[in-house]
């Protein structure tokens, strides 16, 4: 569901109630007539359709987490906000970017549209950039020919699949975080779809070896061994990132999920 274009679409119809009472038939009742139903239930949310529309747009947009691929850092079921500026100013619905300010670093937990299909949003975190020869063999990660510092820190419990697995700490750019590596989980990477520029990876026993090409990404799950990303579905374009995650605003399950993220 184009959630965006919906609420595009409500605002329009809205707007257009509104300025037809205001400056038509508001003039034309009488003082104490009451408002009819249109106007009550149509044009008088024109502001608040208008606030949210602006706010969800440009500022901040609120996601729900529906899988368990970026496990430990964020949960089913956690509630996430989402900045919409942080790399760049885009048009709504059509998701234009018309004005440049940051690009996203290693580390950045983003939102996006899937690649594979845009009216599905993904959440993952940025781990090579344009340029970079990202290589995760044998369950660890290169970039560039350097090793990614990791260290592990004991096992991790799900209580989802009531299963223990090893977890590390990782870090990207100037940030650690954690994740989850599954000892007797495969090295190689299964059902690889066609992708764009799928030539730019090369797949073996050992894993994968990838050249990011311009203007994209390549994004992974921090639960590695359950998480369909880059490896499996190929690159992010530029043209498809919505904004970076970085704050848990709700979780109904643990309340003490709030403010929590890395």
């Amino acid at each position: 569901m184009n959630f965006a274009l919906i609420l595009f679409i409500l605002l329009v119809v809205s707007a257009v109630l509104w300025v037809a009472d205001h400056f038509y038939f508001r003039k034309r009742r009488a003082p104490d007539a009451r408002e009819p139903a249109w106007v009550e239930y149509g044009a008088s949310f024109f502001p608040v359709i208008l606030i949210v529309f602006l706010l969800r747009s440009f500022l901040v947009e609120p996601f729900k987490i529906p899988s368990g691929s970026m496990i430990p850092t964020l949960l089913v079921g956690d509630f996430i906000a989402v900045n919409k500026y942080t790399y760049g100013i885009r048009l709504p619905v059509i998701n234009k970017k018309v004005v440049e300010l940051n690009s996203p670093e290693r580390g950045d937990v983003v939102v996006f549209r899937y690649p594979p299909d845009p009216s599905l949003d993904y959440i993952k975190r940025v781990v090579g950039l344009p340029g970079d020869r990202v290589a995760y063999l044998n369950k660890r990660l290169t970039i560039n020919g350097q090793p990614v510092d990791i260290r592990k820190t004991g096992d991790y419990f799900d209580a989802e699949r009531l299963f223990y697995t090893p977890s590390y700490e990782e870090k990207l750019g100037d940030r650690d975080h954690m994740l989850l590596i599954e000892d007797d989980a495969p090295a190689y990477v299964p059902h690889v779809m066609q992708f764009p520029q799928r030539d730019k990876c090369h797949y073996n026993t050992e894993g994968v070896v990838c050249e990011v090409p311009a203007g994209h990404y390549f994004v992974m799950g921090d639960n590695r061994d359950n998480s369909q990303d880059s490896r499996v579905w190929g690159f992010v374009p530029d043209e498809n990132l919505v904004g970076k995650a970085f704050y848990i605003w709700f979780n109904f399950g643990d309340l003490k999920r709030i403010g929590g993220f890395r």
